[in-house]
């Protein structure tokens, strides 16, 4: 049976190969929960800004061509909005919280310290910095994400199970869409704040 063939067959062969490559590489013969927490957030934090990224460079744009070529022909965006969004946003907003916790994991595994090192970030402890600045804007594109972005989306795509107004709509995209854009502008130096901790400032 070829893995390759579902996506949760690759997945699951990924991460065989990924122990295997760790037996290969030899171990450390112990649990490293700072290095296995860094690593699934990685993991899941591709998965939320890749996806935060397609909806800016990819559907906004497509689903404004389609609007624009709706009327001389063209298929409009009704199976982008039916078949891709609600799915693209299930697996948005859920990595998204999937991001940050494992984040606040591998906050406190990464704290030698007493203390906590969740704490130590988002208050800017010694040491601290360029992780809790990461951390905040980290957490402030969370909220945007449950608080703006969904609740919005639901009302543009119906999945809500109510009926709104052309001019509620209207202004659900505008919020939806500048809250994902803050969102993008954010990423930039959330994610210097993340590779920071580890490498110092590029300059």
């Amino acid at each position: 049976m070829n893995p390759l063939k579902s996506i949760t067959g690759t997945i699951i062969a990924g991460f065989v190969l990924a122990v295997i490559i760790m037996f290969a590489l030899g171990t450390a013969g112990k649990v490293n929960p700072w290095a296995f927490w860094v690593w699934i957030h990685v993991i899941v934090g591709i998965t939320w800004i890749g996806l935060l990224y397609y909806f800016n460079f990819i559907q906004v744009p497509g689903v404004g061509k389609a609007l624009a070529e709706k009327d001389s022909g063209g298929p409009g965006p009704v199976a982008i909005n039916k078949y891709i969004a609600p799915n693209a946003l299930l697996w948005f907003r859920w990595a998204a919280l999937a991001t940050w916790l494992t984040g606040a994991m591998a906050l406190e595994a990464m704290h030698a310290a007493p203390g906590s090192g969740f704490v130590a970030a988002f208050t800017f402890a010694d040491g601290y910095a360029f992780i809790g600045m990461g951390a905040w804007l980290g957490t402030i594109m969370l909220l945007n994400v449950w608080g703006l972005i969904w609740p919005n989306q639901k009302k543009i795509l119906g999945l809500d199970g109510k009926e709104h107004s052309a001019e509620v709509i209207a202004k659900a995209k505008v919020v939806a869409l500048m809250a994902s854009r803050t969102n993008t502008l954010l990423s930039i130096p959330m994610l210097l704040g993340m590779i920071s901790q580890g490498h110092g400032l590029p300059f």
